[in-house]
């Protein structure tokens, strides 16, 4: 698959890869996994822009605060709920 974004976009969304089913990060985790951590805001973006959900899992990126943050595939926040749970994890 060939992916098209931003440079930025394109490094988060590589990272979302390797986050394992069943594992979720948070935005700032992900942004220190990056070696950009503090930019936790702008990955929350690169999530939402993200046109490859669920295939680039960014429904496996949380909030610090525990909450789901926002789902940008289709049935957005309950589907990333639905998503999470059928992967065993329950948030």
């Amino acid at each position: 698959m060939i992916l098209k974004g931003t440079k930025f976009q394109l490094k988060v969304w590589r990272y979302l890869k390797t986050i394992k089913k069943g594992k979720i990060k948070t935005y700032k985790q992900v942004a220190i996994g990056i070696r950009s951590p503090k930019s936790a805001r702008a990955v929350a973006n690169a999530c939402a822009k993200n046109p490859y959900a669920p295939k680039i899992p960014c429904h496996r990126v949380i909030r610090s605060d525990g909450g789901l943050g926002g789902y940008s595939g289709r049935g957005g926040i309950k589907q990333k709920r639905k998503i999470l749970r059928s992967e065993k994890i329950t948030i």
